[in-house]
């Protein structure tokens, strides 16, 4: 075990003014708090904490965290206090122990919701000092180290839990040597089979090899001298995880892998770098499509660096990574590297900082679901990054598979909801075309445009999925609401009493709504009926309609049924349906509206409204038979009126059914009658009937009544029709 002059020797090496006072306090509070405790391998339990500390001596950090890490566990596992470490240690010191306590409490195996829960309290815990993640992941990574003498089932929750949250964070702030530790120690418990055969392979590929690295190294660093380049050269094999997934992504064996072993260049100044890449370039043949300037463009999380394979001496594949010992530093340690402090908080901004805040920034989102932001975190945790350009030349960093939707909000959430294609390249191309590095992509608006909710599974940011749910939310919300509203003013209406805000304010607590918006949006939807409201709003209402109305006859205007009742709506034309019915324009509307499945409806057509609950209003013909179905629930019929603009026309859905000869060219016939009226084809449906004749079944979109009657007529006049009518379910 480390004795405590060596702990503190390790931080007076980066930090010849080290608090040792400090560090020396904090060893003795925590070996005498810890006593005789022992860690289920049999060790004594304080070497844990030594060993975190160590880690984080590594990593450079400030005595502070060094205190942190030996008192981490006091507070969970011994009498000690945080009232006791705020007087001993300091608030400071005293408040990062009791996050790292509260964070050890957090399982992230559990079902998704309480996943997401606890992934929320991580992201708020570090967000308020990154120091907390720093010190949370050098625990971990000891605790992975140490993970044998763990039960079976024990090992591999942790090693889950690992692989799936710690190490990706790990590289999403730029650690990349602990993210392939972690990595590497989880893929031994989750997969052992796959980790001992890729590790017997790499171990008889180093044997067979051990020659070939240090010529490579020689080569490399005999042509940068000569070129006056002072350079550091290392050679190493890739982890056995890096190889499972390169593996499983590209669908090849280990044998068809060829650039298992990569090299470094670390170089003195940036300029370095590209004079060391030509020379490199200029001796041996680089292989096209592996190249990536990462100093010009850096990732997200501060990684600079230029890639570049070769096909070396032997005609071996060299990849190799050049960058300056700088740029090592953060490759190495992400945020690490900048632990520049300040009264407790880090003060240097970087890419990883920025992403930790925009991350936490989401979390205040009233209408998040805590799982889809966990859903969509672990998405950017777990993607590489393309390189897009804005036309002005401005680059957009997004997850690798990103869309044009993705690089729409990036830019702006106003641009991505307001998107209605996209230019890449100069070309007009699919919103669904995947964007690759160094595209220029423009993107092209409407204001009228409302993202379809489709797009949730085109994108691939969390930005874009939280933007696109919200702008549906509110859009769906919208149009009921505005149909609830229009619901209710016409009940109010025929009921001739006054309605107001101030009245549904009143109501709304009777019926169960904390806010008027949701009552009116609840009306919509069909979860609540106009007439519960008018009684919460009125206690004293009753509706009289029904018991002193004798039923009219159909002349009166009022559609009867024979079924026992009087339908609740008005021919269309009538000043009395005129004022109280809803309008209806089209499904592309304010309102939620869609057409009779078996049929559709178009203008000219007498129609009434049903009200479906979560749907809004289907509009059926009135001689459609559907409507038979809803006869014993009058409270979901609606009047409805039509309401066309003729300054916007739209299409409405008609359906047809022919009987035609079977014979060459029939089809082609029909089609271009539907045409030449200019009518559109949804869909066709062809059933054989007999040796001679065909039944077809077409979908349509026409502009109304007349317009269908039009296509009706002329398709009776082909010889090859034998009938034509029009389907009402």
């Amino acid at each position: 075990m480390m004795r405590q002059y060596d702990l503190v020797e390790r931080v007076k090496r980066y930090n010849p003014a080290a608090d040792e006072a400090l560090l020396n306090k904090a060893y003795v509070y925590g070996m005498m708090k810890h006593g005789s405790q022992t860690r289920a391998s049999g060790d004594p339990y304080f070497s844990h904490p030594l060993e975190v500390a160590a880690i984080l001596t590594d990593l450079r950090l400030d005595d502070a965290s060094v205190a942190v890490a030996l008192l981490h566990d006091t507070i969970e596992d011994t009498d000690a206090t945080r009232d006791e470490i705020d007087a001993l240690f300091g608030e400071e010191i005293g408040g990062l122990v009791e996050s790292l306590t509260k964070l050890k409490k957090l399982d992230f195996v559990f079902k998704k919701t309480q996943q997401a829960e606890n992934f929320r309290r991580l992201l708020l815990a570090v967000s308020d000092d990154v120091r907390v993640l720093l010190i949370k992941l050098a625990d971990r990574l000891h605790n992975m180290r140490t993970l044998g003498a763990m039960p079976d089932a024990k090992r591999f929750r942790i090693a889950e839990e690992t692989m799936e949250i710690y190490a990706p964070l790990a590289g999403r702030i730029g650690m990349q040597g602990m993210r392939e530790e972690l990595e590497d120690l989880s893929f031994r418990y989750l997969n052992p089979d796959a980790y001992n055969k890729i590790t017997q392979r790499l171990a008889m590929l180093a044997e067979q090899n051990k020659d070939l690295t240090p010529k490579i190294e020689q080569a490399l660093m005999e042509k940068l001298q000569s070129a006056d380049i002072k350079a550091l050269v290392k050679g190493r094999q890739k982890k056995p995880y890096s190889i499972f997934l390169k593996m499983q992504r590209k669908g090849v064996s280990f044998e068809q892998l060829s650039d298992i072993f990569g090299f470094r260049v670390i170089v003195a100044k940036e300029d370095d770098c590209y004079r060391a890449l030509g020379i490199v370039h200029r001796t041996w043949s680089s292989v096209p499509g592996r190249f990536k300037d990462y100093i010009s463009t850096p990732k997200q999380n501060d990684y600079r660096s230029i890639h570049t394979t070769v096909v070396g001496p032997g005609r071996q594949r060299v990849e190799l990574q050049i960058r300056t010992e700088e740029m090592h530093k953060v490759c190495e340690y992400g945020i690490a590297a900048h632990a520049l402090y300040k009264d407790g908080a880090l003060t240097r901004e970087s890419g990883a900082f920025t992403w930790l805040r925009e991350t936490v920034d989401r979390l205040n989102d009233p209408n998040l679901n805590p799982e889809e932001f966990l859903e969509n975190t672990k998405l950017e945790l777990f993607h590489d990054q393309v390189f897009c350009f804005t036309p002005k030349g401005k680059i957009i960093a997004l997850p690798r598979g990103a869309t044009p939707i993705d690089f729409g909000y990036a830019v702006h959430t106003d641009v991505g909801n307001t998107c209605v294609g996209a230019k890449i390249n100069g070309r007009i191309m699919p919103l669904m075309t995947e964007l690759a590095n160094g595209d220029e992509v423009e993107i092209i608006r409407s204001k009228a445009q409302i993202p379809p909710p489709a797009w949730e599974h085109i994108a691939v940011t969390g930005k874009a999925r939280a933007a696109i749910r919200r702008a549906t939310r509110e859009a769906v919300r919208k149009q009921f609401g505005g149909l609830g509203r229009q619901i209710l003013e016409r009940a109010f209406e025929r009921a001739e009493r006054p309605l107001s805000d101030s009245i549904l304010a009143q109501a709304a607590p009777r019926l169960g709504h904390n806010a008027i918006a949701d009552l009116i949006a609840a009306v919509g939807r069909g979860e609540l009926s106009s007439e519960a409201v008018l009684k919460a709003a009125y206690p004293d209402y009753q509706d009289e309609r029904a018991a002193s109305s004798p039923k009219p006859t159909a002349g009166e205007g009022w559609f009867g049924l024979d079924r026992g009742r009087t339908m609740k709506f008005r021919v269309p034309g009538e000043a009395e349906a005129q004022e109280h019915s809803i309008p209806i324009r089209g499904i592309s509307g304010d309102l939620p509206v869609q057409f009779a499945p078996e049929g559709g409806a178009v203008p000219g057509d007498r129609i009434v409204g049903i009200l479906t609950p979560g749907e809004g209003i289907t509009v059926y013909p009135i001689q459609s038979p559907e409507l038979k179905e809803f006869d014993d629930q009058p409270e979901r019929w609606l009047d409805v009126r039509w309401d066309i603009d003729p300054d916007d026309p739209v299409r409405f859905p008609a359906c047809i059914a022919l009987t035609s000869l079977n014979e060459p060219g029939s089809l082609a016939q029909i089609a271009q009658v539907i045409a030449d009226n200019d009518g559109n084809i949804d869909n066709i449906k062809m059933m054989r009937k007999g040796g001679d004749f065909h039944e077809i079944r077409i979908d349509l979109e026409v502009w109304d009544l007349k317009h269908l009657n039009r296509i009706i007529q002329q398709l009776r006049q082909k010889p090859i029709i034998s009938s034509v009518l029009r389907v009402n379910g």
